[in-house]
């Protein structure tokens, strides 16, 4: 993707002591990052505020994501918004997380229109609702000739549900005799794959320190480099952004072979 670089100087000015823009080798950039966004209740609770005070902070963290990946020139950024265990939650939080995903995209459609941003939704929208899910679907239709970064947000995502789902579609069409199950193959599935459109992530970023996928892309991240920061996701910034890519730029991306000296 093609970046403006008065936008990206002026974006990443006044850098910390430890990281800039001069760290990044421009034509070594992931063209797909990946982020679990983790830590937004424990942020608040750890400052005394309700759970909620976190999501809202941690919509401000993305926005700050979305805009540096576009200043750098990433093709595509995708985040892990809500998994189907979340529903497990009490129900008080998961109806703010529903309610504050519907205001956040109608506010931020003004970015992703500035931006160029195409959205895209990973997940089961139709458990979603309803003024949520048509939120979402308004937000496809709208950036859909958007011809920039692709967003994927992964809402109502479990991993072992979406492979579940690619079986039995390959499954149904075997059994129509539109395919034979001899062709079926690792591009094959990959190709029924929520991310069949922005490929597998080449930087999985991981925040709050945890060390665990959490159900996450579980196919797609076979051979991803992982950056776990121990910052909150309230506190990720572009910084760290840069930090991660520093770090996946320093390592040798061997595929399970050697890599010739």
């Amino acid at each position: 993707m093609d970046r403006d670089e008065t936008k990206l100087n002026f974006y990443f000015c006044n850098p910390p002591a430890d990281v800039s823009l001069d760290d990044i080798d421009h034509g070594r950039l992931p063209r797909h990052i990946s982020i679990i966004m983790d830590g937004n209740g424990r942020w608040a609770t750890s400052r005394g505020l309700d759970r909620s005070a976190g999501h809202e902070a941690g919509v401000k963290s993305l926005r700050e994501t979305i805009t540096a990946c576009v200043r750098l020139g990433i093709d595509n950024l995708s985040a892990y918004a809500f998994s189907t265990e979340n529903w497990k939650r009490p129900q008080r939080e998961v109806d703010l997380l529903m309610a504050l995903f519907a205001k956040t995209l109608v506010k931020e459609l003004p970015l992703f229109h500035r931006e160029n941003v195409r959205l895209e939704l990973m997940g089961d929208l139709e458990a979603l609702p309803e003024r949520t899910r048509k939120t979402f679907y308004r937000g496809i239709e709208e950036t859909a000739d958007h011809t920039g970064m692709t967003l994927a947000l992964a809402v109502n995502y479990g991993s072992r549900a979406e492979i579940v789902r690619a079986a039995r579609e390959l499954a149904q069409e075997c059994a129509a005799g539109t395919m034979d199950a001899a062709d079926i193959d690792a591009d094959a599935i990959a190709s029924r794959l929520y991310t069949a459109n922005v490929g597998d992530p080449e930087l999985l970023i991981r925040t709050s320190g945890e060390l665990r996928l959490s159900n996450y892309l579980l196919w797609q991240l076979a051979y991803s480099e992982f950056y776990v920061s121990d910052l909150l996701w309230p506190d990720f910034d572009r910084w760290e952004l840069l930090r991660a890519i520093k770090s996946f730029q320093s390592r040798e991306r061997r595929f399970g072979g050697v890599v010739s000296k």
